[in-house]
């Protein structure tokens, strides 16, 4: 049995608790690995690491850090197969979405590899009688992240990438479902040139999660997961004093108007919906045609586009999608596809009894689709996060667009038109973080910047992009004055503008 073992400046650190987790290969259903669980002082010691580390790292010129970001960017690239193999072994998606997991995340690091003209503060000459004034950018110190299953390269990489960048070091706590590929970044970090503890991998459950929330030395934290998780996060580590920036579930929308592209609108609803099993917080698993005729032949459409699906293993180039990432979660879907059933919606296709031969123990699921789904359904209401697409049907655009904006997520959501003034008005008025127009996963470019409203996001700084510089920093403001000859009586009056 491989065991997956934490690592700590620089180095494998086989942990002493005696707790593991079992990491399974979802295309077989087989636990292929366990993970060790770190304890309290092992994660103290993954943070004094990291906090004697960090004042070298800050003092190292910006331009350097770059040099690392550059190395670590060519690094990726060159093991990007290999990454891909082992992600998608242990998380269960095809190996082209592994890639496009790791290609995301890769664009963050790009973004990095401009930190030295990012930092670049701001300055004033004469604000005053002789007197400058600039400001600065300085790293926090010792920060972490906190990180899910379905995106374990993509989302570490968003976070620790600024955070590095910018002179922190980072604690990496991974979903213990897949965590390999996190360890291997860190691998690679150091090969790029990182010093030791720059960038450590500690692994666990609710644990450690509680021992990152409250160490006195961690200044802030970064986590993406449920909405429940992601609010006792937020209160916890800010009730800490720290910086949190907590990202949760989702339910997002896609409108589809009368004069949309209904060839178009299918491809991409498949994609977004069943792509990656439904196991995407960006996904779109709830589809709102505006108008009976659009909503009954984009059913039709539907259904046939759904016939056409090839559910495989990861490894498998013709499967659209592979496993979800556990027995427990197939369940959860399954048990969330029979609520929608009792609650009166339609079962259009019905994926629960999808098997792949000869891979009957891996965690299958087939897509499904309902019909006549209400806002007051449970199901609608709740994130499902999986291959469940759910038609919501409206006749007005005023009533569709009400769905996404009075909904308790507001991460994403798109439109289908060609109607530039109802897609301005729309991306107007949505009460929603993140809006497609013609795009139905609306994911925005790494220079931008990832956050929802409402139950979706906890603070009020995003991810990545310039609000990421942001919040693993914090200005300094110099005012500066060289005065000639003696020192006059003014020197005990604060400077004004006079």
């Amino acid at each position: 049995m491989r065991d997956i073992a934490n690592f700590v400046n620089g180095q494998a650190l086989v942990g002493a608790s005696g707790r593991y987790g079992d990491v399974f290969n979802p295309n077989t259903g087989e636990v292929q690995a366990r993970v060790q669980f770190a304890t309290d002082a092992e994660i103290d010691a993954a943070v004094q690491a990291a906090a004697k580390a960090q004042i070298g790292w800050a003092a190292t010129n910006p331009q350097r850090r770059a040099r690392v970001m550059f190395e670590f960017k060519r690094l990726i690239e060159r093991d990007m197969n290999a990454l891909a193999e082992i992600l998608s072994s242990e998380h269960g998606k095809v190996i082209a979405d592994s890639k496009g997991d790791i290609q995301r995340g890769l664009e963050v690091i790009e973004f990095a590899c401009g930190i030295p003209h990012i930092l670049k503060g701001e300055y004033t000459e004469g604000a005053g009688p002789g007197i400058d004034v600039y400001s600065m950018r300085q790293p926090l110190g010792v920060v972490a992240g906190i990180t899910p299953f379905n995106f374990p390269a993509m989302i570490p990489m968003w976070m620790f990438g600024v955070a590095i960048a910018v002179g922190n070091t980072f604690i990496l706590k991974p979903s213990e479902k897949d965590p390999t590929v996190p360890v291997k970044l860190a691998e690679l970090m150091m090969e790029a040139g990182a010093p030791e503890g720059v960038l450590n991998v500690i692994h666990g459950d609710k644990s450690a999660v509680d021992a990152i929330l409250t160490h006195p030395d961690i200044k802030a934290v970064s986590f993406v997961g449920s909405s429940d998780i992601a609010h006792y996060v937020y209160q916890t580590g800010t009730a800490h004093g720290k910086r949190v920036q907590a990202m949760g579930g989702a339910k997002n929308h896609g409108l589809v108007l009368p004069d949309a592209d209904l060839d178009q609108v299918v491809k991409d609803l498949s994609g977004a919906a069943f792509g990656s099993a439904g196991e995407r917080c960006m996904a779109l698993p709830v589809v709102v045609p505006v108008g009976q005729k659009t909503a009954d032949e984009l059913r039709e459409r539907l259904v046939a586009e759904i016939e056409t699906l090839h559910v495989g293993i990861s490894t498998d180039p013709a499967a659209h999608y592979g496993p979800v990432v556990s027995a427990q979660h197939r369940t959860k879907i399954a048990d969330y596809i029979q609520i929608g059933v009792d609650e009166g919606a339609e079962l259009v296709v019905d994926g629960r009894d999808f098997s792949l031969q000869g891979f009957e123990m891996g965690f299958f699921i087939g897509p499904s689709l309902f019909d006549g789904v209400k806002k007051g359904m449970k199901t609608y209401q709740e994130e499902i996060f999986g291959p469940v697409l759910q038609m919501v049907r409206a006749e007005s655009f005023e009533e569709a667009i009400a769905l996404p904006s009075e909904h308790q997520y507001g991460n994403g959501v798109a439109i289908f038109t060609r109607n530039g003034r109802a897609a301005r008005e729309f991306a107007q008025r949505v009460n929603v973080g993140m809006v497609g127009i013609n795009v139905p996963i609306p994911v925005p470019v790494a220079y931008h910047t990832f956050g929802g409203w409402k139950r979706s996001a906890f603070g009020d700084t995003n991810q990545h992009g310039v609000e990421g510089v942001k919040f693993y920093t914090k200005v300094k403001t110099v005012t500066a004055r060289w005065p000639e000859g003696d020192v006059e009586d003014s020197a005990f009056v604060i400077p004004t503008m006079k």
